[in-house]
Order: structure tokens, then sequence, then C-alpha cells
């Protein structure tokens, strides 16, 4: 039986509600301040009652989270926070749950929980905030790094290969996959909004400034004098088209280039498709970037599937409804049990294994 409270019978709630009496321990000017206020400014739009909020997180810097939101929360171990939310949706469908992670605590060791959670649909709203590098512990590499990035843990350059975020949310099959960036407040609330609104997992990638140990990781692409270059707004339905209107995105045989609207009309341009059965055209938004073609921002992928805990609740009903409710007793103690006895000799120490 659901225990969520119904929304009708709530008072108003503000950002402040939402604020809790921890003292917000980030280093200053960290990126994580800008997505807690953002967070905060869109919860109470929701009109969902704070008792049926959880915030679940692993380790990390990012994993702070649920400490400074006045909701439940659960600060759990690294890299197992999707393990929790899983739990926890099958326990309560109806909840509303958030897993804050990082690249670190989300794509390393929590990187096959990350891929089980997608895959299975459970009805969570995922913030991975991306700032290439290990922050917490204090800036070690991280799966995210670029290739080549010295740091504590690679002094003379990692020579691994960096994962995409996004693109591994694909393949997946996650159904709603966004991007935005911590120092754009407008559409990091946009994508948060939009993430909620979606019955699924919903996975948004959150580009995050560590000022103290990578700092100005993405600043080709968020500074005010270069980001209408280097960022393609992704709208559904509309044209690809960026640097104020003047450059747009076309197919070449499978491949996006970059073309002077000068030199194309918009019926070359390509039409984003967020509602795309097939993740083919997502995926290939993925793996643009920065210096070939703009960073896409916003909303990859967003489509309807049944999500994992209701499905698994409509079994349980269906088994109970032709075979009645089960009784744990009867099955440990039934005709699928036995008793193990000592080997002759066992005793004695003579025996054999």
């Amino acid at each position: 039986m659901s225990t969520t409270i119904p929304a009708a019978s709530l008072q108003p709630l503000t950002r402040q509600d939402f604020v809790s009496d921890q003292m917000v321990r980030w280093c200053p000017g960290c990126g994580d301040f800008a997505i807690l206020a953002a967070v905060q400014r869109v919860m109470p739009e929701l009109g969902i009652a704070r008792e049926n909020i959880v915030f679940i997180s692993g380790i990390g810097c990012s994993s702070r989270f649920p400490y400074y939101m006045n909701t439940f929360g659960v600060h759990s171990i690294h890299g197992r926070a999707p393990t929790l939310a899983t739990g926890l949706a099958l326990a309560n469908p109806e909840l509303t749950l958030f897993v804050v992670t990082g690249d670190g605590d989300g794509l390393s060791i929590g990187g096959n929980h990350l891929l089980h959670i997608l895959r299975r649909n459970v009805n969570v709203n995922i913030l991975l905030f991306n700032n290439r590098i290990y922050g917490l512990t204090k800036g070690q590499y991280s799966p995210t790094s670029l290739p080549g990035h010295k740091t504590k843990s690679s002094p003379m350059g990692t020579v691994e290969q960096s994962l995409n975020p996004i693109s591994v949310a694909l393949a997946a099959e996650a159904t709603f996959v966004a991007r935005t960036v911590d120092v754009q407040s407008q559409h990091l609330t946009e994508v948060i909004r939009a993430a909620v609104a979606h019955r699924g997992a919903s996975f948004v990638e959150i580009y995050q400034n560590c000022n103290i140990f990578n700092d100005h990781a993405w600043e080709y692409v968020t500074e005010k004098d270069q980001r209408d270059d280097r960022q393609l707004l992704l709208e559904h339905g509309k044209p690809m088209l960026f640097s104020g209107g003047k450059k747009g995105i076309r197919l070449r045989g499978m491949t996006p280039e970059v073309v002077s609207m000068e030199d194309a009309t918009i019926d070359e341009i390509l039409v984003h498709d967020a509602h795309a059965p097939s993740p083919h055209l997502a995926f290939m938004l993925s793996r643009m970037n920065f210096p070939e073609h703009p960073v896409p921002m916003g909303v990859f992928r967003s489509v309807e599937k049944p999500d994992y805990a209701h499905a698994v609740v409509d079994q349980v009903v269906t088994a109970q409804s032709q075979k009645g409710k089960g009784d744990l007793a009867k099955l440990l103690r039934g005709a699928e049990t036995w008793t193990v006895t000592p080997h002759r000799g066992a005793a004695d120490g003579k025996g054999h294994g």
C-alpha cells in the first residue's frame, strides 16, 4: 500500500522549505552550490510532500547532497546508491527518488549498478556531477578525465580512454538522457524539471567545475563570450541551429557536419527528435564534441516505457490472484528442504573431503 501523501492536502511549499539546517560544506566557488540551489528551486513546483521525496548518494563531494535537502535522504556507500534507490522504488513505487552521484562514484565503482538501474527503467532521477576529477580524495584522475591529464595519480598523464557519460546511459537503454551545466542556472533548472516529469529512469549529466583540483575543465564550452558558438541547445522538433542561427548541423552520409547557413537551406538542417523510438540519433549527438562540433546541451532522448517497480508489483498482484498469497514459513519448511549429517569420520578427523 502506498504511503504517499496526496498533493491536494499539501500547503504550498517554498524553496526555503527544502533547505536543511546543515552547514553546506563544499569548497568556496564549487559548482555544487549552483546545482543545490537549482534543485531547491524546482522542488516546490512538484507539489510533492517532502516526506515522499528521498535523495540518495554514494561517496564523493556530490554525495553530501542529502544532508542539505530537507527531505528524507540516504548517504550510502561508494557506488551503491542505485541499489538503494531500486529497493526503495520497489518498497514504494510512488516515492520521488533522486540519486546524486559523481563521475567517480557513478562511473567507476558504481558503473555496473548505474547500468542496471538504467536498463531496468527504475523510476528515479539520476544527477551525475561531472568534473573530470576525484575531488573528495584530493585530485586523482577519474573515468571521465581526458587522456594525458596529469593528476596526483597520473603524474605523467593518464593513458586511459575516458568514458562519455551520455553514451554510456544511452547504451544502457536509459529512457531519459540529458546534459546541462552548473553555471547556466535557467537551463539547469529546465533540464531538472523535465527529468522529474519523466516516468522512469532519468539520467542528467551536469558539467560541474571543481575549482580546486580541475578548475576551468568546462571553460571552453561555458564562457559567455564563446558558448553560443560552442553549444548546441537541443529542442525537440526544431532544427539544430547554433551561433545565433548562423550555423547548423546537417548529415553528410552518416556523419554530422557543421555548416554555415549562408551555404545551406533550413531544409538541410537536422531536426532533433528526442522521442524517436531508436536511440541512434541521440547516440550520434552524444559523440559530438568541440572542436569538430558544438557540444549538445539539453534532452538527448525522452521515451516512454514501463517503469521497473510498477511492472514488478503488477507481477506480484497477478501471481497472488492466481496462486494466493505466499507463506514464507511453509516455503522454508517445505518438501525441498533436507538435513545435512556429518560424514563418517568427520568428528575424529579421519573423514575425507
